[in-house]
Protein backbone atom coordinates (compact mmCIF):
# COMPACT_ATOMS: atom_id res chain seq x y z
CA UNK A 1 0.00 0.00 0.00
CA UNK A 2 1.22 3.37 -1.16
CA UNK A 3 3.05 5.37 1.72
CA UNK A 4 3.62 9.20 2.23
CA UNK A 5 6.81 9.41 3.30
CA UNK A 6 8.54 12.40 5.22
CA UNK A 7 12.69 12.50 4.85
CA UNK A 8 14.82 15.28 6.49
CA UNK A 9 18.09 15.47 5.30
CA UNK A 10 17.44 13.75 2.01
CA UNK A 11 20.01 15.75 0.16
CA UNK A 12 22.73 13.08 1.35
CA UNK A 13 23.77 10.08 2.71
CA UNK A 14 21.12 8.14 4.45
CA UNK A 15 18.47 10.32 3.76
CA UNK A 16 19.15 10.61 -0.24
CA UNK A 17 19.35 6.84 -0.20
CA UNK A 18 16.31 6.54 1.72
CA UNK A 19 14.31 9.11 -0.56
CA UNK A 20 15.55 6.12 -4.04
CA UNK A 21 14.28 3.35 -1.91
CA UNK A 22 10.69 4.65 -1.02
CA UNK A 23 10.12 6.12 -4.24
CA UNK A 24 11.17 2.96 -6.13
CA UNK A 25 8.92 1.28 -4.34
CA UNK A 26 5.98 3.54 -5.27
CA UNK A 27 5.89 5.52 -2.52
CA UNK A 28 4.97 9.42 -2.06
CA UNK A 29 7.99 11.62 -0.84
CA UNK A 30 8.22 14.72 1.40
CA UNK A 31 12.24 15.46 1.10
CA UNK A 32 13.54 18.08 2.69
CA UNK A 33 16.91 19.65 2.99
CA UNK A 34 18.47 23.07 3.50
CA UNK A 35 20.13 23.20 0.07
CA UNK A 36 17.03 23.34 -2.30
CA UNK A 37 18.92 23.11 -5.71
CA UNK A 38 20.00 19.78 -3.87
CA UNK A 39 16.19 19.01 -3.36
CA UNK A 40 15.16 20.21 -6.79
CA UNK A 41 17.94 17.87 -8.74
CA UNK A 42 17.07 15.11 -6.57
CA UNK A 43 13.51 15.63 -7.23
CA UNK A 44 13.64 15.30 -11.01
CA UNK A 45 15.71 12.30 -11.00
CA UNK A 46 13.31 10.28 -8.37
CA UNK A 47 10.63 11.48 -10.82
CA UNK A 48 12.64 10.71 -13.98
CA UNK A 49 13.47 7.16 -12.56
CA UNK A 50 10.52 5.88 -10.21
CA UNK A 51 7.28 8.14 -11.66
CA UNK A 52 7.22 9.20 -8.33
CA UNK A 53 5.03 11.59 -6.27
CA UNK A 54 7.59 14.31 -4.76
CA UNK A 55 7.17 17.37 -2.47
CA UNK A 56 9.80 19.70 -1.43
CA UNK A 57 9.62 21.00 2.03
CA UNK A 58 12.93 23.08 2.74
CA UNK A 59 13.64 24.09 6.01
CA UNK A 60 16.41 24.41 8.33
CA UNK A 61 15.22 22.02 11.12
CA UNK A 62 17.53 24.26 14.02
CA UNK A 63 14.73 26.96 13.01
CA UNK A 64 11.89 25.89 15.88
CA UNK A 65 9.63 28.10 13.55
CA UNK A 66 10.13 27.16 10.26
CA UNK A 67 9.85 23.53 11.28
CA UNK A 68 6.32 24.19 12.65
CA UNK A 69 5.21 26.45 9.56
CA UNK A 70 6.56 24.16 6.92
CA UNK A 71 4.85 21.02 8.44
CA UNK A 72 2.01 23.00 9.38
CA UNK A 73 1.44 24.16 5.58
CA UNK A 74 0.65 20.43 4.37
CA UNK A 75 -2.59 20.46 2.93
CA UNK A 76 -4.84 17.54 1.54
CA UNK A 77 -3.27 14.40 1.40
CA UNK A 78 0.38 15.17 1.77
CA UNK A 79 -0.37 16.23 5.52
CA UNK A 80 -0.92 12.45 5.71
CA UNK A 81 2.15 11.66 6.89
CA UNK A 82 2.45 7.62 7.28
CA UNK A 83 6.55 7.94 7.81
CA UNK A 84 8.96 9.97 8.81
CA UNK A 85 12.81 9.46 8.52
CA UNK A 86 13.98 12.13 11.13
CA UNK A 87 17.45 11.71 9.45
CA UNK A 88 18.98 15.30 9.61
CA UNK A 89 22.25 15.37 11.35
CA UNK A 90 25.97 15.71 11.40
CA UNK A 91 29.14 15.28 13.41
CA UNK A 92 31.70 18.11 13.85
CA UNK A 93 34.85 17.74 14.67
CA UNK A 94 36.76 15.08 17.00
CA UNK A 95 38.48 16.40 19.39
CA UNK A 96 39.56 16.31 23.36
CA UNK A 97 36.59 17.46 25.48
CA UNK A 98 39.23 20.46 26.50
CA UNK A 99 40.27 21.13 23.19
CA UNK A 100 37.03 21.17 21.43
CA UNK A 101 35.36 24.20 19.28
CA UNK A 102 31.94 24.96 21.34
CA UNK A 103 30.64 26.25 18.22
CA UNK A 104 31.08 22.30 16.72
CA UNK A 105 28.76 21.48 19.87
CA UNK A 106 26.48 24.15 19.48
CA UNK A 107 25.66 23.10 16.04
CA UNK A 108 25.53 19.47 16.97
CA UNK A 109 22.99 19.99 19.55
CA UNK A 110 21.18 22.30 17.86
CA UNK A 111 20.64 20.20 14.99
CA UNK A 112 20.73 16.81 16.37
CA UNK A 113 18.70 17.17 19.44
CA UNK A 114 17.18 20.44 18.95
CA UNK A 115 16.40 20.05 15.48
CA UNK A 116 15.72 16.38 16.02
CA UNK A 117 12.77 17.29 18.31
CA UNK A 118 10.98 19.95 16.31
CA UNK A 119 10.53 17.56 13.41
CA UNK A 120 9.16 15.06 15.67
CA UNK A 121 6.47 17.24 17.94
CA UNK A 122 5.45 18.85 14.82
CA UNK A 123 4.99 15.78 12.47
CA UNK A 124 3.49 13.16 15.66
CA UNK A 125 0.73 15.77 16.17
CA UNK A 126 -0.28 14.73 12.92
CA UNK A 127 0.19 10.85 13.16
CA UNK A 128 -1.89 11.41 16.52
CA UNK A 129 -4.86 13.26 14.11
CA UNK A 130 -4.72 9.96 12.48
CA UNK A 131 -4.18 7.53 15.21
CA UNK A 132 -1.36 5.76 13.19
CA UNK A 133 2.26 6.34 11.74
CA UNK A 134 5.89 5.19 12.01
CA UNK A 135 8.56 7.91 12.92
CA UNK A 136 12.03 6.50 12.50
CA UNK A 137 14.85 7.92 14.40
CA UNK A 138 18.40 7.91 12.93
CA UNK A 139 20.76 7.72 16.05
CA UNK A 140 23.89 5.35 15.42
CA UNK A 141 26.46 3.43 17.39
CA UNK A 142 27.63 6.39 18.93
CA UNK A 143 24.25 6.63 20.79
CA UNK A 144 25.49 3.27 22.89
CA UNK A 145 28.99 3.90 23.29
CA UNK A 146 31.35 6.88 23.91
CA UNK A 147 34.52 6.92 22.42
CA UNK A 148 37.60 9.13 22.48
CA UNK A 149 36.98 12.18 20.92
CA UNK A 150 33.39 11.45 20.73
CA UNK A 151 32.04 13.45 23.28
CA UNK A 152 29.40 16.10 22.46
CA UNK A 153 28.49 13.82 19.12
CA UNK A 154 27.94 10.92 21.49
CA UNK A 155 25.70 12.76 24.09
CA UNK A 156 23.44 13.83 20.89
CA UNK A 157 23.29 10.33 19.96
CA UNK A 158 22.26 9.25 23.46
CA UNK A 159 19.43 11.91 23.75
CA UNK A 160 17.92 10.38 20.58
CA UNK A 161 18.60 6.71 21.99
CA UNK A 162 16.63 8.41 25.23
CA UNK A 163 13.89 10.98 23.39
CA UNK A 164 13.38 7.25 20.93
CA UNK A 165 12.11 5.32 24.16
CA UNK A 166 10.32 8.10 25.55
CA UNK A 167 8.42 8.74 22.37
CA UNK A 168 7.82 5.38 22.17
CA UNK A 169 6.06 5.80 25.26
CA UNK A 170 4.35 7.88 25.36
CA UNK A 171 2.51 7.70 21.74
CA UNK A 172 2.19 4.30 22.98
CA UNK A 173 -1.63 5.52 23.59
CA UNK A 174 -1.97 6.56 20.14
CA UNK A 175 -0.71 3.34 17.79
CA UNK A 176 2.32 5.55 16.96
CA UNK A 177 5.27 2.77 15.78
CA UNK A 178 9.04 4.47 16.93
CA UNK A 179 11.74 2.86 15.56
CA UNK A 180 15.44 3.77 16.85
CA UNK A 181 17.77 3.11 13.71
CA UNK A 182 21.76 2.95 15.03
CA UNK A 183 24.40 2.51 11.89
CA UNK A 184 27.84 1.69 12.44
CA UNK A 185 30.51 2.53 10.10
CA UNK A 186 29.22 4.10 6.77
CA UNK A 187 30.54 5.24 3.54
CA UNK A 188 29.00 8.87 3.19
CA UNK A 189 29.40 12.36 3.59
CA UNK A 190 29.28 11.89 7.25
CA UNK A 191 33.19 11.59 7.78
CA UNK A 192 33.63 14.66 5.17
CA UNK A 193 31.41 17.13 7.00
CA UNK A 194 32.70 16.43 10.29
CA UNK A 195 36.57 17.00 9.41
CA UNK A 196 35.45 20.13 7.54
CA UNK A 197 36.46 19.28 4.03
CA UNK A 198 39.53 17.05 4.73
CA UNK A 199 39.71 13.84 1.84
CA UNK A 200 42.58 12.76 3.30
CA UNK A 201 41.26 12.06 7.23
CA UNK A 202 38.07 11.81 6.20
CA UNK A 203 39.13 8.79 3.90
CA UNK A 204 41.38 7.32 7.28
CA UNK A 205 38.41 6.33 8.86
CA UNK A 206 37.60 3.63 6.80
CA UNK A 207 40.66 2.26 6.19
CA UNK A 208 41.19 -0.93 5.85
CA UNK A 209 37.07 -1.83 6.56
CA UNK A 210 34.42 -2.44 3.83
CA UNK A 211 31.93 -0.05 5.45
CA UNK A 212 28.05 -0.02 5.31
CA UNK A 213 26.82 2.02 2.25
CA UNK A 214 23.75 4.65 2.88
CA UNK A 215 21.58 2.00 0.68
CA UNK A 216 22.47 -0.99 2.98
CA UNK A 217 21.35 1.47 5.81
CA UNK A 218 18.05 2.56 3.23
CA UNK A 219 17.09 -0.87 2.68
CA UNK A 220 16.97 -1.33 6.84
CA UNK A 221 14.80 1.15 7.35
CA UNK A 222 12.52 0.47 4.36
CA UNK A 223 12.00 -3.40 6.07
CA UNK A 224 11.27 -1.79 9.66
CA UNK A 225 8.62 0.27 7.84
CA UNK A 226 7.52 -3.12 5.67
CA UNK A 227 6.25 -5.30 8.40
CA UNK A 228 2.12 -6.21 9.52
CA UNK A 229 0.68 -3.16 11.45
CA UNK A 230 1.13 -5.35 14.91
CA UNK A 231 4.84 -5.33 14.87
CA UNK A 232 7.53 -2.84 15.56
CA UNK A 233 11.37 -3.16 15.78
CA UNK A 234 12.06 -0.65 18.60
CA UNK A 235 16.10 -0.56 17.92
CA UNK A 236 17.71 -1.90 15.69
CA UNK A 237 21.84 -1.51 15.55
CA UNK A 238 23.75 -2.66 12.35
CA UNK A 239 27.30 -2.44 11.45
CA UNK A 240 29.44 -3.61 8.69
CA UNK A 241 30.86 -7.69 9.46
CA UNK A 242 33.99 -5.85 10.82
CA UNK A 243 32.62 -3.46 13.30
CA UNK A 244 31.64 -5.07 16.41
CA UNK A 245 30.47 -1.52 18.07
CA UNK A 246 31.20 1.86 18.18
CA UNK A 247 34.89 0.99 19.55
CA UNK A 248 36.63 -2.25 18.07
CA UNK A 249 37.27 -2.79 14.43
CA UNK A 250 38.88 -5.58 12.13
CA UNK A 251 40.83 -3.76 9.97
CA UNK A 252 42.57 -5.70 6.97
CA UNK A 253 45.85 -3.86 6.20
CA UNK A 254 47.11 -4.77 2.66
CA UNK A 255 50.18 -6.93 2.44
Amino acid sequence: MKKIVLITGATAGFGEACAHKFAANGDDLIINGRRTDRLEKLSVVLKNKYQANILLLPFDVRDEKEVAAAINSLEGNWSKIDVLVNNAGLALGRDYFDEANLEDWNTMIDTNVKGFLYVAKAVSQLMVNRKQGHIINMSSVAGKEVYEKGNVYCATKFAVDALSKSMRIDLLRHGIKVTSINPGAADTEFSLVRFKGDENTANKIYDGLKPLSAADVADVIYYCTTLPAHVCINDLTLTCVQQANAIYFNRQQDK
